[in-house]
């Protein structure tokens, strides 16, 4: 596997240099257009806009190619106006994956301010009655809140390691507590959405914006969820989150429904399985977690949840998902599914299934003790 990884991650380096030749100005990569079959890109507002400076970040890392480094450094510039953005809940995924390598390298005072203004602008979106930040603020939602969300709530703990102010982990820690409290089922699949009484903190409704319906297992929702509490027990050691971790990562791997090659369908309850469509997002995500996992969990389980994460780096890292460079508008994975039931973004590349994987594969370099 370490062979893979650094052929895997030497082809990223390549294909991410073509991605920066083909860049519009002032645009960020999103994914393969529907009618044209061109590259489509989004602004800085998108919830994605992080994700391209944090893959080039990794691969910097990785290359230690200054190109790179000074794309990373162009593209991170872009998003930082949105560390004043309190429309949206993604800030997490924009400013700290853009951001949070340059304060994490350099210890740059211009990346802590701008860090620590994303996560005030954050913690507006927090309703201390419901225990949550909200995560959208269109449709009829009385207060929904987003299994995704949990991934946003790393901005949060490291702004209390970093300014010493308590209010951002209290933050997170309650979000993910009322998270565990409401988005899961007793097997421990979680609800797409939950939609609460701002003013009571009641629950009005457990459903689905993404997955096949209120009742299913969205795949990319489940790796949110293993992703967002792993990490969580990794910041604060709190033993629920692990315990919830554990949970979450045993019902993915053992669904009768995950293909043999450990990519999952864009649902777990997808009607149209065997035929139904893959989400390599889901799968990376899913992979860079289970990694972190095996390091918070007995031998046996430890053993069992990276062998599982190497299977499917094996797989995007087959033909099968990883695209010939050049191709596939130079993104790196091929295969993933945005939001099927809007019939967008479907079996197409997307800027954060190459961000996870990229992040999978160093994660497995680090623990294999070679940088």
């Amino acid at each position: 596997m370490l062979r893979i990884a650094d052929e895997s991650l030497a082809f990223s380096v390549k294909q991410y240099k073509h991605m920066r030749d083909s860049l519009p100005a002032g645009k960020l990569p999103k994914t393969t257009s529907a009618k044209t079959g061109g590259l489509e890109t989004s602004g800085t507002s998108w919830w994605c806009s992080g994700f391209y400076p944090g893959t080039l970040w990794y691969l910097y890392e990785f290359s230690k190619d200054e190109s790179l480094k000074a794309e990373a450094v162009r593209a991170m510039k872009l998003v930082e106006k949105e560390k004043d953005n309190k429309g949206t809940h993604d800030l997490g995924f924009m400013m700290y994956c853009s951001w949070g390598p340059q304060f994490n390298l350099y210890k740059d005072d211009a990346a802590k301010e701008v860090l620590l203004t994303s996560a005030r602008s954050l913690s507006t979106r927090f309703n201390p009655t419901v225990g949550c930040i909200k995560s959208w603020d269109h449709g009829t939602w009385k207060f929904p809140v987003i299994i995704d969300n949990m991934m946003n709530l790393e901005l949060l703990t490291w702004a209390t390691k970093i300014s010493g102010d308590t209010s951002f982990k209290h933050i997170a820690l309650t979000h993910a507590n009322t998270t565990i409290k409401n988005h899961f089922r007793p097997d421990y699949s979680s609800f797409h959405v939950i939609d609460y009484n701002p003013e009571t903190g009641a629950v009005n409704a457990k459903k689905t914006a993404q997955g096949f319906n209120d009742a299913s297992a969205w795949s990319r929702g489940q790796a949110w969820g293993l992703y967002g509490y792993t990490m969580m027990y990794r910041e604060t050691k709190v033993k629920a989150y692990l315990d919830q971790a554990v949970h979450i990562a045993e019902f993915i791997l053992n669904h009768p429904n995950m293909p043999k090659d450990l990519v999952p369908y864009w649902d777990y309850n997808a009607p149209e399985i065997p035929n139904a469509v893959r989400d390599a997002s889901a799968a990376a995500v899913t992979a860079s977690a289970l990694l972190e996992l095996s390091t918070f969990v007995p031998k046996k389980a430890a053993a069992k949840y990276k062998s599982s994460a190497v299977k499917m780096l094996y797989s995007l890292s087959s033909p099968a998902y990883r695209a010939k460079e050049g191709e596939n508008n130079n993104f790196i994975l091929m295969h993933s599914t945005g939001h099927k039931m809007a019939n967008s973004e479907v079996d197409k590349p997307l800027s954060y299934a190459d961000y996870y994987y990229v992040e999978a594969l160093m994660r497995y370099k680090a623990m294999e003790g070679k940088k």
